[in-house]
């Protein structure tokens, strides 16, 4: 069966987490360091952007999958990725180095738990 609103949000996730790939990349070659983060707070950030983002979003598009599999409606599948996506877009511009505190990172970091949990519980109302 396909999934055709994962696979949206999938894929402009995808292309979220290649950007942060990449800009980690441009921050171990301007400090110069191949392996871990050599004590460079900037690189240490953008390692942590890419990584919040690896801990997160593979739950998230898990359930969004299978709420979607077990005929959940178009309306409520795009709400709950859309939510991901502006969450995960918004999340990293919050992770900085000097201030940690930003209200960037609580609207991502909030939003991104608000729709697991809205997926965990309508995969569980699916199958009660």
């Amino acid at each position: 069966m396909p999934l055709p609103v994962t696979a949206l949000y999938a894929a402009l996730l995808a292309l979220v987490g290649v950007t942060l790939q990449q800009l980690v990349g441009r921050e171990r070659l301007r400090a110069g360091v191949p392996l871990g983060d050599g004590g460079d707070p900037r690189l240490l950030a953008a390692m942590r952007r890419q990584a919040n983002f690896v801990e997160q979003v593979p739950i998230a598009l898990l359930l969004l999958g299978i709420v979607e599999l077990n005929g959940a409606s178009a309306t409520w599948l795009h709400a709950l990725g859309a939510t991901l996506l502006v969450s995960r877009v918004v999340h990293p511009f919050g992770l900085d180095a000097a201030d940690m505190r930003r209200l960037p990172r609580l609207l991502g970091a909030l939003g991104t738990l608000l729709m697991v949990l809205a997926a965990a519980a309508t995969a569980l109302w699916q199958v009660l």
